[in-house]
């Protein structure tokens, strides 16, 4: 059992983190009362434009994250499955920081790496990604002269986590055996 703030094991602090941020979310977005009794869809939302895989084709996400998160139908049946958990930061992160790098401009970049950070990377963000302190600190150092690689070695952690955590638990889920049925 949890006793006073210093003697928490780490684990009851990231527990009361993600609770935090969890009660933050609901919250800061709430239209409606009903958003209280049913947050979100049981199904996946169905992107737009993007052509539902098939059951072959997502039975490889199995192996291999990269494919999942490079589909656009399995990412957004990933963000749909993390949003049903209030965590699709680690997704939204990703995303953001694939969509970084493509940025040629230096203004551009230095925008985006100042929203990345701002709104994934500092202490108290608003969707604060898991990172260890040596991770974040440099990625603040990266922050100075952004580049194309400022948030690569963030961006690994979260594909990590999201791969030894979230990965599991989605193939587990009922969003991804109606993609394979």
């Amino acid at each position: 059992m949890c006793k006073g703030l210093a003697a928490l094991p780490h684990t009851c602090l990231e527990r009361a983190k993600e609770i935090k941020t969890k009660l933050g979310t609901l919250l800061q977005k709430p239209d409606s009362t009903i958003d209280f009794i049913i947050p979100y869809p049981e199904k996946p939302e169905k992107p737009p434009k993007a052509q539902k895989p098939s059951p072959e084709e997502a039975l490889q996400w199995r192996d291999s994250l990269e494919k999942l998160l490079q589909n656009p139908y399995g990412l957004a049946s990933f963000r749909s499955f993390l949003r049903s958990e209030f965590s699709e930061e680690n997704a939204e992160f990703w995303v953001a920081c694939e969509d970084y790098k493509k940025t040629k401009s230096p203004v551009k970049m230095a925008e985006k790496a100042k929203k990345i950070y701002e709104e994934f990377i500092q202490t108290e963000a608003p969707k604060e990604v898991n990172i260890d302190h040596f991770t974040k600190a440099v990625t603040m150092k990266n922050l100075v002269e952004p580049s194309p690689t400022t948030f690569d070695m963030a961006q690994k952690r979260i594909f990590a986590l999201m791969e030894k955590d979230s990965l599991p638990r989605f193939l587990r889920s009922e969003f991804y055996h109606e993609l394979i049925k």
